[in-house]
């Protein structure tokens, strides 16, 4: 039987309030935000600590849910999957990345430069929404489904 696969990802700020895009062959050479699958028995924020060492090489801390998506085969993605994708934000202090297989390169960007990158899966509408909360006095605490 399968099943949905709960994944978290990660939107990084460095101490210059960039953040971490990675260019991924899995999601047809688009940037997207790093993370990964939850492993059995593991929590989503262990699992996330866990992907990010993994694929970048980074140490994050103060971590904060940011939003929920489903995606029931999107074409975005290179196989046909059924993911929930659970995003946080959280920061690094530090400006060295080291990427494993999973991404092919990286930039730090800051939030009014995403209009200048191919973002791939739903990273430029989850950016796009982050970006005008920051903008915003109306302070939304999760995006659901956006």
């Amino acid at each position: 039987m399968q099943y949905p696969e709960p994944t978290v990802g990660a939107i990084i700020f460095n101490p210059d309030n960039k953040i971490l895009l990675c260019k991924s062959h899995k999601w047809d050479n688009k940037y997207v935000i790093p993370g990964g699958h939850i492993e059995l028995g593991e929590s989503m924020e262990d699992a996330l600590k866990r992907e990010i060492l993994e694929e970048t090489g980074l140490e994050i801390y103060d971590i904060k849910l940011i939003s929920l998506k489903e995606s029931i085969y999107s074409d975005n993605f290179h196989k046909q999957k059924h993911f929930i994708f659970i995003d946080y934000i959280c920061k690094t202090d530090s400006y060295s990345v080291t990427l494993n297989e999973e991404a092919q390169e990286y930039n730090w960007v800051d939030l009014d430069e995403i209009d200048n990158y191919k973002l791939g899966g739903f990273t430029k509408e989850l950016l796009t929404e982050l970006k005008n909360k920051q903008n915003s006095k109306h302070k939304t605490e999760i995006f659901y489904n956006y």
